[in-house]
């Protein structure tokens, strides 16, 4: 079984910074791509974000030069630093990562329960 846990959402001003953190646990073999996608009322889930475990970074450009995808040394955490935050930035986000488990050879992908963001103007 595996879990990703996010934290750290919120609301906040326009202008403001929030930073996200997601755990991965369980029993994990090893992890691939990790990233952030986000959903706003009524639209599809974007991607915001991803990582690989060589250290290869993806951003959207609505992000670009705002928002920091980082991996701590374990490679089972991401985090997301969002600066100058924008009313549009306004989402649920999740968590993703490509996990291989010890109880397969495949890598598969597996979600957090979403975290919520609100930028106020």
């Amino acid at each position: 079984q595996v879990q990703l846990v996010e934290s750290g959402g919120g609301l906040v001003q326009a202008g403001g910074s929030l930073r996200l953190s997601c755990a991965a646990s369980g029993s994990i073999f090893s992890i691939n791509h990790m990233g952030w996608y986000r959903q706003a009322p009524g639209k599809q889930r974007d991607v915001v974000a991803t990582i690989t475990s060589g250290g290869t970074i993806n951003y959207a450009d609505s992000v670009k030069g705002r928002f920091t995808i980082s991996r701590d040394n374990t490679g089972n955490t991401v985090q997301l630093q969002m600066s100058s935050l924008k009313p549009e930035d306004t989402a649920v986000y999740y968590c993703t990562a490509y996990i291989r488990t010890y109880h397969y050879t495949n890598y598969s992908q597996y979600w957090g329960q979403g975290t919520q963001v609100t930028v106020s103007s």
